[in-house]
This record gives structure tokens, sequence and C-alpha cells, in this order.
């Protein structure tokens, strides 16, 4: 999704944030970093970027009523309109965040705002504005040469360039929609602190094919797991059946179209049409639209495809995996044993 190969750091200012609630407060520094060192502006540029080159999902900036309402649109516009701002309105977007952190278990951190010229995304060198987070502090052993031999040393408090804790990258166009925005948070997935996407960058995600063909997988996921047992007699291996025929029909065609797809998959009237009732209901509650009809997104797929489990774990003994034809496998009851039992019918052991 994203490549920085030609990418480079044109400003940098590091404020920090704590936590309100902790009695905390926020230090802002007097003016942007200037990094003359290349190895260090490279350290940075993977720090910040390498998280993202595996995103797909596009974000936008939302607001219910005015998309100027929305804060970082408006610090985002105006640092595109007038570089020369920079760093006073990365100061304002600290402050910002600070006034979020209304949650116990926040953790107060570094806030970097950066600005980055020719960073591609989809085929196209954009200037970004990132936003990232460090929280997570980490101990690290030095060895240094000393009269014979070596020592040791240690430093606290430092931070993993592998690891970038929280982030955004904001892309100067499509203003009008609000943005194209990519989020990375590798922190607080319990969603006990939602408000770094949620609260802090007001996101609405891209209604684009990969998204349609996400939502749509997931959609179908959580009817078959949560929904589908409340109206037939259901075993886990027609679950499984059910979740691995979707993910092939999702590998194997180039569209979706929706009716194609309940026939084939689902096949049964009733349980259509509960699919197509349990899919409106998950619109409405998250005001999303899926459509009828989409080109499938392949990266897509294969992030589902890692989700969608296709394994029946039986007690603490066996895991089978189902692969294929469901006719192949049979559930039934031990009197003798009172105990439930699967038997599998194969031609040859591999």
């Amino acid at each position: 999704m994203v490549s920085f190969f030609e990418a480079s750091l044109a400003q940098l200012s590091i404020h920090r944030v704590g936590n309100k609630l902790q009695d905390e407060f926020y230090v802002l520094s007097d003016a942007s970093l200037q990094i003359e060192d290349e190895f260090l502006s490279n350290l940075l540029m993977q720090y910040y970027l390498k998280p993202f080159e595996k995103v797909n999902e596009v974000y936008r900036f939302l607001h219910s009523s005015d998309l100027n309402l929305n804060e970082l649109f408006h610090f985002s516009t105006e640092v595109f309109k007038e570089k020369g701002r920079f760093h006073e309105v990365s100061q304002q977007i600290t402050k910002y965040l600070f006034d979020l952190t209304n949650h116990p278990k926040i953790k107060s951190g570094e806030l970097y705002v950066a600005y980055f010229n020719n960073v591609q995304i989809e085929g196209e060198l954009l200037d970004a504005i990132g936003i990232f987070k460090s929280e997570t502090k980490e101990t690290y052993l030095k060895v240094y040469p000393e009269d014979s031999g070596f020592n040791l040393g240690y430093e606290q408090e430092g931070i993993n360039i592998q690891k970038l804790d929280k982030g955004c990258l904001i892309f100067n166009t499509d203003k009008e929609e609000g943005f194209k925005v990519l989020v990375v948070d590798q922190t607080n997935k319990s969603g006990e602190a939602v408000y770094w996407k949620d609260e802090f960058l007001k996101l609405k995600i891209r209604n684009d094919n990969y998204n349609q063909t996400s939502n749509t997988l997931n959609v179908y996921k959580s009817f078959v797991t949560n929904k589908l047992e409340e109206d037939f007699e259901m075993t886990k291996a027609d679950k499984i059946d059910l979740l691995n025929r979707s993910m092939k029909y999702f590998k194997e065609k180039e569209s979706f179209e929706m009716d194609e797809f309940s026939n084939e998959v689902i096949g049964n009237p009733k349980a259509i049409e509960s699919f197509k009732s349990f899919k409106q209901n998950y619109e409405k509650e998250f005001d999303t639209e899926i459509a009828d009809s989409f080109d499938i997104s392949t990266p897509a797929v294969k992030k589902q495809a890692k989700v969608f489990k296709s394994v029946l774990k039986l007690d603490k003994n066996f895991h089978i995996y189902i692969h294929g034809n469901k006719e192949l496998i049979e559930k039934g009851f031990d009197d003798s044993k009172a105990m439930n039992y699967y038997k599998v019918y194969f031609k040859e052991e591999e």
C-alpha cells in the first residue's frame, strides 16, 4: 500500500503527552528538530513509515455535520496550506490529544509530528503528515570494549524502532472527501482506550473494493458463527464448511454478486433471507453500506483467510482441520461411552 523509497523527512517536532487523570501534563518543545545526521534520518523513516507498508485499510476524516469541525482535518488543512505553521500546529495537535486522555489506562509518551515529501500511496507520490506516539519503553544492553576485553552496560527507557505503538499518515489528496488516512495502533487493542482512532482522529473507513470485500466476509463470518444456529440445527463442522465455501468463492471469483454468492454458498432459501436481513441490520448499526456487487480485492481475501477458522477442536485431545467435502465427516453419539464422536472418511494417508 505505502512505499517510502523516494520519501524524505522534511520537518519533525517532538512533544510529550501525559495523562491528566494521573496528574500528568503535556510538554511542548519550542522549535522543530533539524535532523542533520543521515543515518538517524533513515532510522526515523524506518520507525515511522515501515509499519504502514502492509496496511491496506484507507480511512477518511469525518464529522456528523461539517468536515471542517473535525479537529485533525482542520489541523492537516492548515499545515498543507501553509508549511511555515507546521510547528505551531504540532503544538495544537499535542494539546488536543492531551485533552482526550480521559482514561486511566492511557499511557503517557512522546508525540512526534512529522512532515514527509514523496510518500507513495496507491501509485501516487504525495506529501504526508505523520503523527506518532511512543508509549512502550525498553531496556537495551550495550557491549563496549574495555582494557583487554569487554564490559556491559545498559540503557533504560529506550525506544524500539521496530515497534511503533501508534501512528497515522495523512496524505495531501482527496481533501473534499476527508483526505486519505492510514492508521496503526499496536496498543490498547482491547477497546479500553480507543481514543486514538475514534476520538482523536475521528475516522471512517473508505468504502472501496478492499473494504467491501473485507466487510462482506466479516458480516458473513459473524452470521455463520453467531446467528445461523438460532434458526437451524448445526454442528461446528457445518459452520466450518460454510466458512470454507465462502472463502473458496472469494478466492475463485473476480467479482461478488449477492444472489450468486447466496445460492452457491448458502443454498437454503430461508438461510439466504436470514443472511440478507443480518447484512441490512449490520449496515444500519455501523452506518456502512455494503454493495450487492463489487470487484473482489485479493489482498482483503488473503487477510481474512488468516482469521477464517477451519479447525474443529475436540476437548483438549484432537484438532480436526476441515478443508474439503463436509460429507466425509459424520457426527454421532456413543451410548456406551456417553461421548460424542466424529467419523472421518478418507482414501489414503499422506
